[in-house]
């Protein structure tokens, strides 16, 4: 990397710098790191390099079913955390895909 000649100053929320300092030492980078390789790839692309969206509303679950079909699945899975030693455990992919597969209904 040529050396740097000059330097930018930002103003951003403590919390917020304390949770990204702490997830980049974890990924072994640094923030100063983080902002070249930003930069950088800003250039190359010539467009921000992430998706800068506003966050997706939170879906509406009564515009796809009724309150009473949310209220019967609440309750089943009210009935389900209160029995689940009736319930059959999968934790590998092939055995549920076998199971579900040879399942009659």
């Amino acid at each position: 990397m040529a050396g740097l000649t000059t330097a930018i100053s930002v103003q951003i929320d403590k919390e917020d710098k304390e949770k990204a300092t702490e997830i980049l030492q974890r990924l072994g980078v640094s923030m100063s790191g983080l902002i070249n390789m930003t930069i950088k790839q800003l250039i190359m692309r010539g467009s921000i390099p992430f998706d800068v969206a506003l966050p997706k509303e939170e879906y509406d679950l009564y515009s796809y079913f009724t309150k009473e079909e949310l209220e019967e699945a609440a309750k089943e899975l009210e009935y389900i955390k209160s029995h689940l030693n009736e319930y059959k455990e999968n934790n590998k992919w092939e055995d549920l895909k076998t199971e579900l597969l040879n399942e009659k209904i």
